[in-house]
This record gives C-alpha cells, structure tokens and sequence, in this order.
C-alpha cells in the first residue's frame, strides 16, 4: 500500500526575481558605499580646514612677534627742563671758576645780566648772566655766560666763554675790583631799589623787567649795584643805585 509524502515541496526563485534581488542589493551597496564616501570626505575637508585655520593662527602669531622683534624700543621723550634762575653771585662764582681757568690772575670789572623770557628779575634772579674780566699779566679781557635759559636765542646751557680782547688798566669802564667786595646779592639789592622808587614803577607796569649791573665806581671807590627797570639801561624807567658791600641806598641814576 502506497503512502503519499509529506516532505515540502522546493520553492524555486526565478531568473527574474534572482536579478531583482541582485540588483537591488548592489545598489544598496552602492548607496552604503556611497555615503562613507560621502562621510569621508566631508571629515577630510573638515579637518582640511581645521588645519588650515592653525597653519594661519601661527602665522599671525609669528608676525606678530616678528613685528615687534623689528619695531625699535619706544623711549620716554626727556622732560623739558626748566630755566634755572640764580642771584647775581651765585651766578658769577659760576664764570669765576671759569674766569681763572684762563687766567689765573683773572679779575672781575663788570656782572650783569640779560632779560629773557624766563623770568623778569623781580626776586634779583636771572636765567642769564655774564661776567666780564681781565688779567693784567696777558694785558687781555676775556668775559663768561652763564645760561640756565630755555628762551629761543638764549646761549646754551652752561658757561660760555666769550671772545678774548685787549685790556687797558687805564680804561675806566674797565676797572677791576675785588670780589671780596661783592657782599651784597641781587635779591637784596632789588629789595632796596624797591623802597627808593622801584614799588611805584612796577605798581603801574608790573610786567617790567628789572635787571642788574654791577661794577667799580671809581670816583666814589666803591662797588655798586645798579638796579635797572627796564630791559636796557638806555631806555630804563628807573636806575637806583646801591652799595654792593653794605646793601645801602646811594642814589637815583637820572
């Protein structure tokens, strides 16, 4: 007696669906490999540009030092300095010094000093002063300025020594005195002038210039300030007259 069988029955694909299916798993295969690609590609550019962007950054920073290395050190601009203003003998022991270093028998005839735009010699004081002085043994005159100025035109800082000429002791205008003499100062004498008609002339000009000769007068042998309101002797509103030994009031000058 015969059985029937119940084994299952093969399925067979056809050539059709075979194609089919190899189809569409290449092109899924394609698409997988596609987008690594794609995915690759884009993590390269990426990190292209990451690089890119550091490569410049050091560059920058390289320049940036370079610069600084090349560009010179910026130095403090010096402080203008400021006039100095001295007294009559503070002034002259200055070219004194200087005086004997030409001569050593050097003697002073005449101080005075120049009006600048630094002061106006109300307090005795001056940035510029000259001291004028002769040797009898080389029969020459020779004078020294002291600049403590800082006005256009004025002489430079320092003694300067002038030009050296011939010296007479006959000549009058030249008379040479002792300085032991000088015991009176600018300042002070200024302070006597002012009591003797000097108050009265800067009370109505208060912008005058008071400057200072002192030489030996040698008809009264005596050493004499004289206290000058004006920015030259020539054209002077008032010249008093003091003694430079004892500070006393002599006279006014017409």
């Amino acid at each position: 007696m015969k059985t029937a069988s119940h084994a299952p029955t093969e399925q067979t694909t056809s050539p059709v669906e075979m194609l089919g299916i190899s189809f569409f798993a290449k092109a899924s295969q394609r698409m997988q490999a596609s987008s690594l690609k794609t995915k690759r590609s884009r993590r390269r550019t990426l990190y292209e540009l990451s690089c890119a962007a550091l490569v410049i950054t050091l560059l920058a920073l390289l320049g940036g030092c370079s610069s600084d290395n090349n560009k010179p050190a910026e130095t403090e601009k010096p402080e203008a300095k400021r006039p100095e203003l001295l007294t009559g003998r503070s002034a002259f022991q200055k070219v004194y010094i200087a005086a004997r270093g030409w001569a050593p028998d050097a003697t002073p005839y005449r101080l005075e000093s120049t009006a600048t735009s630094d002061g106006n010699g109300h307090d005795g004081k001056w940035a510029v002063w000259r001291g004028s002085f002769a040797s009898a043994t080389q029969r020459s005159e020779k004078s020294y300025t002291w600049s403590g100025s800082t006005a256009d035109g004025a002489p430079s800082r320092g003694v300067n020594p002038g030009i050296e000429d011939s010296y007479s002791p006959t000549n009058s205008s030249t008379h040479v005195f002792d300085m032991a003499f000088l015991k009176i100062d600018s300042d002070q004498a200024f302070e006597t002038a002012q009591k003797h008609g000097g108050d009265k002339v800067l009370e109505k000009a208060p912008d005058t210039p008071v400057i200072y000769v002192c030489d030996w007068n040698h008809n009264t042998n005596e050493l004499i300030w004289h206290v000058i309101y004006g920015a030259s002797r020539e054209g002077a509103k008032l010249t008093v007259m003091v003694n430079a030994s004892t500070g006393e009031f002599i006279r006014v000058e017409k």
